[in-house]
């Protein structure tokens, strides 16, 4: 059995940053700390930092009094933010750099007169989040058919921003339809959606080329990690998403030269290693080879709660 690593794979620098936020605080005040929603969504990450004494919480109602709170990686509207200041409660916001650059950006726009038109999945937390900064609300968009059925209060006065977890190759279509239909709509610059969604997706796209199976590590409610098991899938490669190596069922094997394997930006990379035992274990002659691709050199810096206090 061959098994190809995609490059790159895995955490990114938001997921990063987010996961250490968690741990820092657990270190500094002590258990329990409080998050609003999953800090990513991934179920290792959130059961080993619940077991580390996270608490994670759907809406602020259930935080005790003056008890630490963090947002999580996805942001929040500016009505849960204000919500935190009136309870008092000490917030230390994890919202990825990126997503804030969307809320800003949009904010901005509205602030300009211009009506808001979101591409993005409803109901994804993310996607709440940047609809609760626009103070008129959003038109949210998920399809090239969903452009055709806007109603818009002035075609000369309009703006669109993405949901960061989604890439170039994702919404360049219903880009390109906002345009053709709304000729003078102003966006957000292509560099601005996230990096690593794009570079992840264009790695799954191939490892699909060159592998008989493609394996994805992930959580069933992980965004981005669903697509990458679609885009191989698309490409005619059978794929699976899971969240670890017990898993994966000995009937996907059969007859399987070469896997390869993936994660979302949201795993951790202990659960590929776990993999790649579990594959080693079945076959007696397994190789492991990375990909060649992109170097991520990202990084973000913690937020100004925990950089006073030396982090």
């Amino acid at each position: 059995m061959k098994i190809i690593l995609a490059q790159p794979r895995g955490f990114c620098a938001g997921v990063d940053r987010a996961i250490e936020i968690v741990e820092k605080a657990l270190l500094i005040y002590g258990a329990p700390v409080y998050v609003r929603h999953e800090i990513v969504h991934n179920k290792f990450v959130v059961d080993d930092l619940r077991a580390k004494g996270a608490v994670f919480v759907k809406s602020l109602a259930e935080i005790p009094e003056g008890s630490v709170t963090i947002f999580s990686a996805h942001g929040v509207s500016e009505q849960v933010e204000l919500e935190a200041k009136y309870r008092n409660l000490p917030v230390i916001d994890a919202t990825c750099p990126l997503v804030t650059k969307v809320h800003n950006q949009a904010i901005r726009n509205e602030k300009e007169g211009r009506q808001i038109i979101l591409i993005g999945h409803k109901g994804h937390p993310e996607v709440e989040g940047t609809s609760g900064r626009v103070r008129a609300g959003v038109l949210l968009v998920q399809t090239e058919d969903d452009v055709d059925q806007l109603q818009v209060d002035d075609e000369e006065r309009l703006a669109y921003v993405t949901q960061t977890t989604l890439s170039v190759s994702e919404t360049k279509g219903i880009i390109a339809k906002l345009k053709a239909r709304f000729p003078t709509i102003i966006g957000q610059d292509t560099k601005d959606i996230c990096y690593a969604t794009q570079n992840r997706q264009d790695a799954v796209e191939e490892l699909a080329r060159i592998t008989d199976l493609v394996l994805v590590v992930g959580s069933q409610n992980s965004s981005n990690s669903n697509r990458l098991k679609d885009l191989a899938l698309e490409k005619g490669t059978k794929s699976y998403l899971v969240n670890g190596a017990y898993e994966i069922k000995d009937e996907w094997l059969s007859g399987i030269n070469s896997i390869g394997l993936t994660a979302g930006a949201s795993a951790p990379e202990i659960l590929v290693q776990e993999i790649i035992e579990h594959i080693k274990n079945r076959f007696a002659n397994t190789t492991v080879e990375t990909m060649d691709g992109i170097t991520e050199n990202v990084n973000f810096r913690l937020p100004k709660e925990l950089r006073k206090l030396g982090f």
